[in-house]
């Protein structure tokens, strides 16, 4: 009887989370219409109403098909995805673009598409052991989707970055934000396959034992790929996503520090060859070491006056932040996309930003539990490696709006203004809903190497 309600218990307590989950949204989103607007218009709230209700659906979905899954993921997902709605509408209120042609409408459309992304692969992908038999098609598909941007008349100039393609005259997709899942699938299966020769220490050195040259093979392909998405898609942030990711499950698969040691060592000594060669990576590294500068300040392009509005805006939002509709975050370059953490520490305060950081945390942790629950080293990769995209992100994101790190460009996941970055989180709460389902439906299953 226990099993039975198991399934049941974990499900109504979902549903009564994403309830909360709508509430705040709706809520956030009169609270911006009250403060900027000072009334209520129902035009965005139907709008969240009908997002809400594919939320449900794909509650109802898992009801059939992953009646195991983790309860807190999709709520939380459902909280971050309308918190930046709510602060995009209200950024696009002090703009003056509130129409049906706003950013927070196409924000609530991507957001639509995203979640039904999220119930097919929910309901195509049964069990996550499967993605292990196309190891090799996954790496090939993120090799042909970070190349793609780089095809003359498809591929398209951004900020300083050539990470986009154009589809027709209707929207610009990032494959990129596609190519860091198909990357997970790919290093969790060549791990699982590998794990054995790249866990083979060779000399010590420095009272850690480091790998046989022979075995460096794969970091240096990594680690070659991602300068190379410095070099010729000036994506700095992408790079350091990527490598990141191959360490972090490298070292879970190995559980050998000198991996990490040596792969860290590398990036960092690309990183600095590229500040002093490329004009791009330089002006980011002078804009985080002095960015308050009049020669920092005043460069155009690739000046520091984006950082330095976005860490007035989060000083102005003090403790308590100035309520929703009442900062200004909107004085901040790109508040809606690459600063939206500056715009909502602005509205939010202190306090509102660390409970968006715990709601974070709390998705990560979920990630990693599952993870390392799983009984197949397939799966243990590749939620822990799933989980780590999320986490690795956040930081990049924050850590430079904060001048923690040098700013790299990355959007926040669920938040920021942008449809293939939230397609593709979606699906990573899809695949680790997934893998939570299967690891309690399957705990003794295991794959063929």
């Amino acid at each position: 009887m226990r099993r039975i309600r198991m399934p049941q218990r974990l499900r109504n307590l979902e549903l009564w989370l994403l309830l909360v989950a709508c509430l705040i949204n709706a809520g956030s989103i009169m609270l911006v219409q009250l403060g900027a607007l000072g009334r209520i218009d129902t035009q965005l709230v139907l709008l969240g109403a009908g997002l809400s209700v594919l939320v449900f659906g794909l509650h109802i979905a898992m009801r059939f098909v992953a009646r195991d899954a983790d309860p807190f993921l999709l709520p939380i997902a459902t909280v971050l995805n309308g918190l930046g709605i709510a602060m995009i509408y209200r950024i696009d209120i002090a703009d003056g673009d509130s129409g049906w042609e706003s950013a927070a409408v196409r924000q609530i459309v991507w957001s639509a598409i995203a979640i039904i992304c999220a119930i097919a692969t929910i309901l195509v992908i049964r069990n996550h052991r499967v993605l292990f038999r196309y190891t090799y098609v996954a790496g090939f598909v993120a090799i042909i989707l970070l190349m793609l941007p780089l095809v003359p008349g498809l591929g398209q100039n951004r900020g300083g970055a050539r990470v986009w393609i154009g589809i027709g005259d209707i929207a610009t997709f990032q494959p990129g934000e596609i190519a860091k899942i198909a990357l997970a699938v790919f290093f969790a299966g060549y791990l699982v396959r590998n794990r054995d020769s790249l866990s083979m220490v060779g000399k010590q050195f420095l009272g850690m034992r480091f790998p046989r040259a022979r075995d460096l093979g794969p970091l240096l392909i990594v680690w070659a790929l991602s300068m190379s998405v410095i070099v010729f898609q000036r994506d700095l942030g992408t790079a350091l996503l990527y490598f990141g990711l191959f360490l972090v499950m490298l070292y879970v698969a190995t559980s050998r520090l000198s991996w990490v040691v040596l792969g860290l060592s590398l990036f960092l000594a690309g990183a600095l060859i590229a500040a002093q060669t490329l004009d791009y990576v330089n002006n980011r590294f002078q804009n985080w070491l002095d960015p308050l500068s009049d020669a920092r300040y005043n460069a155009d392009p690739g000046g520091s006056y984006q950082l330095v509005q976005g860490l007035f805006g989060l000083a102005n939002g003090g403790l308590i932040g100035t309520g929703w509709g009442q900062g200004s975050p909107e004085l901040t370059p790109v508040p809606q996309s690459d600063y939206i953490i500056a715009s909502l520490g602005e509205e939010l305060g202190l306090a509102g930003l660390f409970a968006i950081l715990a709601l974070y945390v709390l998705l990560v942790a979920r990630g990693f539990r599952i993870g390392f629950a799983g009984q197949d080293d397939f799966g243990k990769l590749l939620g822990v490696g799933l989980a780590f995209v999320i986490a690795l992100q956040v930081f990049i994101v924050v850590g430079g709006v904060t001048r923690v790190i040098p700013l790299t460009g990355l959007t926040t996941p669920f938040l920021a203004a942008g449809g293939s970055s939230l397609v593709a989180n979606w699906i990573i709460i899809a695949l680790l809903l997934r893998l939570s389902d299967t690891v309690r439906n399957h705990p003794r299953l295991v794959i063929d190497g």
